[in-house]
């Protein structure tokens, strides 16, 4: 669960900061546990700070207590000097952190950096990142990520979500150190606003080749509700 703030804030330019706690129950094959997500975003006048932090709860314990966090930041600088520009008055250049560690392993941290521009599709805009991706241990690669956000019925329903494509060397951790594959990676959300605060939905979580999870397409679904602080 990730980027839920940034479509609403960035694509829209909004002059505000925001927050929001998720609670998702997981239906995804041997993934029925709950995952908490606690996102922020704060504008300023040099452009948007972005952090989420997801929690595993699933220990094994007849509690089932945290067993894996995993978190992301970045950092989003605005370019005045383009404002000008029709095409580019939007752009701004980003640089992002991502890492995470469970009960028995870590996931590494991953540095990106590169170009940040909304995309006016008419019926939606997009948000779209060009990212030069430096794994730990890995070589470095390009990544495409794609954000969007639309709402429906005077805003009582939102569809949101990103999609994130990048390529990486051995990335299902197999024998084969030559093996490369390209990562796919998506989680649609949909939520029905019950109030100012709350809403009540939840997500698909689509990937291939995403954390040793084979070649195939794998479909993840939740229930959640959220709380916009």
């Amino acid at each position: 669960m990730k980027k839920i703030l940034l479509p609403v804030l960035i694509l829209l330019s909004l002059n505000l900061s925001g927050q929001n706690l998720q609670l998702h129950y997981d239906f995804g094959e041997n993934r029925q546990f709950i995952t908490s997500t606690l996102e922020m975003f704060k504008p300023d006048d040099f452009g948007a700070t972005f952090w989420f932090v997801d929690i595993d709860y699933c220990d094994g314990v007849s509690a089932n207590s945290a067993s894996m966090a995993y978190w992301e930041i970045a950092r989003y600088f605005s370019m005045p000097f383009l404002k000008s520009n029709r095409t580019f008055n939007q752009l701004s250049v980003t640089i992002q952190y991502n890492d995470g560690l469970s009960s028995s392993f870590s996931f590494g941290n991953v540095w990106l950096g590169g170009f940040s521009l909304p995309i006016d599709l008419k019926i939606i805009t997009i948000n779209t990142d060009i990212l030069y991706r430096k794994a730990e241990a890995r070589d470095g690669n390009i990544q495409l990520t794609v954000v969007w956000f639309k709402s429906f019925l005077q805003d009582k329903l939102i569809f949101t979500g990103f999609m994130d494509i990048w390529g990486q060397d051995n990335f299902d951790g197999d024998d084969d150190a030559d093996d490369s594959q390209i990562v796919f990676l998506t989680e649609p959300q949909l939520w029905l606003n019950l109030s100012k605060h709350l809403a009540l939905g939840g997500e698909v979580e689509i990937s291939r080749n995403f954390i040793a999870g084979g070649s195939d397409l794998k479909f993840m679904p939740t229930l959640g509700l959220k709380w916009e602080f």
